[in-house]
């Protein structure tokens, strides 16, 4: 996403849900009210050890040098998702989603994490992998449906209708915004809040 994007019409996908908005939204929320907000990122190392080319896509990205290669700015987070001090990074340097091969699972268990909101790119592999490993390690999976994207956009759409939406909850960003939020207000005649 944003301007160093590897796929452009993934970066416009992005921009035609306003995905950096909608999940820059729910990651400020998430940090005011404490809970953990973890970037997975995908990165490489200039002589692309630990990466096999075990797919087409993997295959055809190796080919050029400078794809997200490690310590330069094309593995950076957008400005405006972070990372802030309390926020986690996971990198992975292999396969097409962030929990096989990286100290993700570990990491929310440590946490004490028990429920997964997902925004991010893309919904062709990144999200819809991980959504299933996440459920098949289980974790509840609730994804920012404005705050995911695919190419083709009906096909992203579709992934998310017709096979997302069989292993986890979907909602808007804003529903989600009001349900944190709630979840976490003081009950009437109590000291703490509600945790998500």
């Amino acid at each position: 996403m944003g301007d160093l994007a590897s796929f452009p019409a993934l970066r416009d996908a992005a921009d035609g849900v306003d995905l950096i908005a909608h999940a820059s939204a729910l990651v400020a929320t998430a940090r005011r009210l404490g809970l953990p907000v973890v970037h997975c990122t995908a990165e490489f190392r200039a002589d692309r050890a630990g990466t096999a080319a075990n797919t087409p896509l993997h295959s055809a990205v190796l080919r050029r040098p400078a794809h997200l290669l490690e310590g330069t700015t094309a593995v950076e987070l957008v400005p405006e998702l972070g990372p802030e001090p309390g926020d986690l990074v996971i990198p992975r340097r292999h396969g097409v989603s962030p929990f096989s091969g990286t100290g993700l699972d570990a990491t929310l268990r440590n946490l004490g994490v028990s429920v997964v909101l997902v925004a991010g790119v893309s919904v062709n592999l990144g999200v819809l992998g991980l959504a299933i490993e996440a459920v098949n390690l289980g974790y509840q999976v609730v994804v920012a449906t404005d705050a995911v994207c695919g190419v083709p956009v009906e096909y992203a759409r579709s992934v998310l209708a017709e096979s997302i939406a069989l292993i986890a909850t979907l909602a808007s960003t804003a529903d989600l915004l009001r349900a944190m939020t709630t979840a976490a207000a003081p009950r009437a005649g109590s000291v703490e809040g509600n945790a998500l």
